[in-house]
């Protein structure tokens, strides 16, 4: 075990675990007691092969045989709110201790980066460089956040107190934490998940992005004031924007969320202005500094004809000040006045960029609607026709149209929200600035088509009198299908006259975003990261063939079935055949909260995101062994294709549509209030199909069965069967080689980790279920196998001790909670009539008990 985790974090962890036992609250000293009793009970339960229910049964017969079956349900709330909070104080203690656990500056770090710029002409390689890059982090508002504001309030409290060790302030907050409700009680609007994520701007990203570019402008012997790249970091923002399947989303929540991220900026801006007043007290400085915050608070509060336009005005004013700050006053605390212009040039007046995002046949729907009321105006361009002509025809028809679109002219909520919404891109501008709002992202991109309908819908709306149009079309690539079909897509689109003359006029730079979430739904783990990684290269070709600057957009979720786990590892594998000048990701829920929860966390997060984007380009000729040869890709596209096989095999079993829905908490997930989305597609009276399923309730259905399907299965099939043709060291050799494969595997590890199958063995005893657990167990074992042998580790996650040790500690707290769910989903499975309490109970326990375990996972979801 590492030591410095063991004394920082778990030592710590235990001690301040105590103190729950001591707290005035009724029936806690019970509960704390008998809670170690039941994990004890599940441990040693699992190990002979009993079931949940049994396990739950035995230990109330050994320890409480008395209680009534209220008592008994009553008690198991009770330990599951216990446990909710021991969570909690756990991933306060760890992040206390982040700097403790982590090399800040080590490997990863612009430290790090900037020291092995041993000469001047790796210096200018990177300042070169950095004239075309960036990293772009965007938030969304995805349901994997259990935690409520209150409670991450707390957490943030709690950490700080930790660190300090101050055991009355700790002892206060688990008072507060007893206290303090961790559901809601009611679904979020779009516009309180967005208010929720702005937390975390102000709090952490308005500080954390700044100070990294401070050390990188350090660690270059340069100054902020000379700094000429502030787009290196970009904020992103979906929340309110991303109307994907969320009908909760209308141009109004757009226009409400983007003038929050302004106001939510615009005050942090007021602070920093008043810090600054109180240290530039010198003549001729003065007067400029309580100038701007005057004009800020009119800015912010009224009247706005008094304030800034936007964040330059305020910025050639602080450079004015700057000039007598130097020239007279020995330029004293002329580093605070920099770093804060750096913000200005950093966040704009916008802070984060809003996207919108909608799904490509909502499109075709407005389109539908808009022809036929056309057609009434126009006999002879009849909708029938239209949807019987090739897509070259269709496109040229919809960039012909020069036709007024008004919201108000429309019956359809669909239409009038995409109108709308198109609409509102060019308000947000308007208030914002261009970079407030200039992107749209089609979902479920199969065409061409796909894309010129949006444009032709926006040249209509929002193109200026000469016809620019400040927008840029994003399509969205998420299944295997539409992954090999991408290239050719966008050959039609740079083909395009119309399209081709749109990109000259945005710099010729497209943005192409691939779903990992999706692809892995589809296709399962390997075939979907290497068909990612396939199409990348082969739209880089496309791209470059026709002298465009593509940047590849990732949707990436939490753990590593939804392309999480060791981002910036992908980031540094990339090889000189994929297009790397940005970096651009989603973050979502527990992966904000946890990977950037904090300054000091999302320094570390989005350091090594930032290098890894550097590291190809300026130390590609020290790896060149590493690149993937054609050999390479061969293999890897078996190894995908085996496990793609596979995955099909377990997909397209009999029961895997109806495990889900009747087996796994699925069914749960719209009933946690977490977020505002819906958890499936399509009509909600329908059954279950798989293509409606939604990949966040369908990786964390699985997460919670602790069985994790999507992030290993069939990998170790296509490891298996490479190795009966002869292929088991090529296999052990890329592993030693590729930093793409090592992070593939080792990324999978973190699913198998956290699986644990024992819990859910009682399945095998019901003979509709016994054959396709049998099948999912004899995978996850054979997966486990082949890949500690391929990476020649005693354990998973050998090579990350740190992480293997925090899994181990969190899986161990939660266990109690993992089976009291399996007892209350096996107790469902009864007729209702035999039941000691009522159904609603067991439901009750089956959806609170996701909270912790999925919080305990941190990216699970």
């Amino acid at each position: 075990m590492n030591n410095s985790f063991q004394d920082v974090v778990v030592t710590k962890y235990n001690i301040f675990n105590s103190l729950f036992l001591s707290l005035p609250y009724r029936g806690i000293f019970q509960t704390g007691s008998l809670l170690p009793l039941l994990t004890q009970h599940s441990e040693v339960g699992f190990q002979e092969g009993k079931s949940p229910k049994q396990i739950i049964e035995l230990f109330f017969e050994e320890l409480l045989v008395t209680a009534t079956p209220k008592e008994r349900t009553d008690l198991l709330f009770a330990f599951i709110q216990y446990i909710e909070r021991q969570v909690v104080l756990f991933d306060s203690v760890e992040d206390a201790a982040f700097d403790q656990t982590h090399e800040l500056n080590g490997k990863g770090s612009v430290t790090y980066l900037t020291d092995r710029l041993d000469n001047e002409s790796l210096r200018q390689k990177l300042l070169n460089k950095l004239e075309d890059f960036s990293v772009r982090i965007v938030l969304t508002a995805h349901p994997t956040q259990f935690y409520s504001g209150k409670v991450l309030g707390i957490i943030n409290d709690l950490e700080d107190s930790i660190k300090v060790n101050d055991f009355t302030e700790v002892n206060q907050l688990l008072l507060q934490l007893g206290k303090t409700a961790f559901i809601n009680h009611e679904k979020p609007t779009p516009f309180d998940e967005a208010v929720s994520l702005c937390w975390f701007l102000e709090n952490v990203y308005y500080d954390a992005i700044p100070a990294i570019l401070i050390k990188l402008i350090n660690g270059l012997g340069m100054n902020a004031h000379d700094w000429p790249y502030p787009n290196v970091f970009r904020l992103g923002f979906w929340p309110g924007g991303d109307r994907d399947g969320n009908p909760f989303v209308n141009a109004d929540t757009t226009l409400a969320v983007a003038d929050r991220l302004r106001e939510t900026l615009l005050r942090s801006y007021y602070r920093d202005i008043r810090n600054l007043k109180r240290r530039l007290t010198f003549k001729g400085v003065e007067d400029t500094i309580s100038v701007a915050e005057r004009k800020m608070n009119s800015t912010i509060f009224g009247p706005t004809e008094e304030g800034y336009n936007n964040a330059q005005e305020l910025i050639d004013e602080l450079l004015l000040a700057r000039v007598v700050l130097v020239d007279k006053h020995q330029g004293l605390f002329v580093e605070l006045l920099d770093n804060f212009i750096l913000k200005l040039n950093l966040f704009g007046f916008f802070f984060a960029s809003l996207d919108v995002r909608q799904d490509s046949r909502k499109h075709g729907k407005a389109w539908e609607d808009i022809l036929k009321r056309l057609e009434k105006k126009i006999p002879l361009l009849k909708y029938s026709d239209y949807e019987n002509w090739e897509e070259s025809k269709k496109i040229d028809l919809l960039l012909s149209l020069n036709i007024p679109l008004r919201v108000e002219d429309y019956e359809d909520e669909l239409t009038k929200d995409i109108l709308g919404s198109i609409k509102a891109i060019k308000t947000i501008q308007g208030i914002n600035g261009e970079q407030g709002a200039h992107r749209y992202v089609i979902s479920n991109n199969t065409s061409a088509l796909n894309v010129m309908q949006v444009v032709a819908l926006a040249k209509n709306l929002i193109a200026d009198e000469s016809g620019y149009l400040a927008l840029d079309v994003v399509p969205l690539f998420e299944t295997v299908d539409d992954l090999a079909n991408a290239p050719e897509i966008m050959r039609t689109l740079y083909t395009n006259e119309y399209y081709k003359n749109h990109l000259s006029k945005r710099e010729n730079h497209q943005t192409i975003m691939v779903g990992f979430s999706d692809g892995t739904k589809d296709g399962g783990y390997l075939r979907a990261n290497w068909s990612i990684y396939r199409a990348k290269e082969e739209l880089t070709k496309v791209s470059r063939e026709f002298g465009i600057k593509v940047t590849f957009f990732d949707g990436r979720g939490g753990p590593p079935a939804r392309g999480g786990g060791n981002n910036h590892n992908f980031y540094s594998s990339l090889g000189k055949d994929i297009e790397d000048k940005e970096i651009q990701l989603t973050v979502q829920g527990q992966t904000i909260s946890s990977n950037y929860g904090t300054v000091t966390t999302a320094m570390y997060n989005l350091e090594r995101l930032f290098t890894a984007g550097l590291e190809n380009h300026l130390f590609r000729g020290d790896r060149k062994e590493e690149e993937l040869s054609p050999d390479d890709k061969d293999l890897l596209e078996e190894m995908a294709e085996a496990a793609y096989n596979s995955y099909l095999d377990l997909k397209n079993h009999p029961m895997f549509v109806k495990y889900l829905d009747k087996k796994t908490p699925l069914r749960f997930y719209g009933q946690t209030n977490i977020g505002s989305r819906p958890t499936k597609r399509g009509n909600g009276d329908e059954g279950l199909k798989f293509e409606d399923l939604r990949a966040i309730p369908f990786v964390g259905s699985w997460a919670q069965m602790k069985q994790n399907v999507p992030g290993f299965y069939g990998f170790g099939t296509a490891i298996q069967e490479l190795s009966k043709n002869g292929k088991r060291d090529e296999i052990k050799n890329l592993y030693k080689k590729s930093l793409f494969f090592r992070t593939l595997i080792e990324n999978s590890m973190q699913s198998l980790s956290k699986a644990f199958f024992p819990a859910t063995k009682y399945l095998r005893d019901e003979e509709d279920y016994k054959e396709f657990w049998d099948k999912m167990y004899a995978e996850f074992k054979l997966t486990l196998d082949s890949l500690l042998e391929v990476s020649e580790q005693k354990e998973l996650l050998d090579s990350n001790n740190v992480t293997k040790v925090s899994i181990k500690i969190r899986e161990r707290i939660v266990l109690p909670l993992i089976t009291i769910q399996q007892y209350a989903l096996q107790m469902l499975a009864e007729d209702p009539k035999t039941l000691p309490v009522d159904v609603e109970t067991y439901n009750q326990l089956i959806m609170r008990a996701m909270f912790g375990i999925i919080n305990a996972a941190r990216n699970s979801a």
